[in-house]
């Protein structure tokens, strides 16, 4: 891979001495794809497929939530998971400006900031987990335990039942 094509995520798993592979999707310039597509076109199971949401907490500081593609981020759950009261997702329009990333490439690694990282703790029941490389068209397939280090991450459980 050329230095160009290297994202910030990348350079730092690489600095953390992490394996990663990275895969590639086709994708229009600045569109993001939507997780279960991603899984799709990369041939994925999407329970190993892991997106990545950004979201501020009742006392102002931002989380981050890293969960499969498939599932949704219960609130409650989260909020308890982080320590605080509640939390609720942020505008799109902020995800630039809070973590560096674009809506659709935004990794759990390499934000402008080290922010709690909480990972659904379905991802240590997989050998690898993918999740955005750190743009539209990347993905990062590492193993679970080597993304909750470099990010200094823990594990929860903070998606919703699935009701049958």
């Amino acid at each position: 891979m050329s230095k160009e094509s290297k994202t910030n995520a990348m350079r730092m798993l690489e600095r953390a001495k992490v394996s990663y592979t990275a895969h590639e999707y086709p994708h229009e310039e600045g569109q993001a794809v939507d997780g279960a597509n991603v899984a799709r076109l990369i041939g994925q199971d999407p329970a190993r497929v892991f997106k990545t949401l950004v979201t501020q907490g009742a006392d102002r500081n931002y989380y981050v939530f890293v969960v499969p593609v498939l599932a949704e981020l219960d609130l409650k759950k989260a909020a308890k998971a982080a320590g605080v009261k509640s939390v609720a997702m942020i505008h799109v329009a902020d995800i630039n400006k809070v973590t560096g990333y674009i809506r659709g490439g935004c990794s759990p690694v390499g934000m402008k900031k080290q922010f709690v990282t909480v990972y659904d703790e379905s991802c240590l029941a997989q050998p690898t987990i993918m999740v955005s490389g750190g743009r539209i068209g990347t993905q990062v397939e590492c193993t679970p335990a080597d993304l909750i280090r470099v990010t200094r991450g823990k594990t929860a459980p903070i998606t919703q039942e699935h009701q049958a």
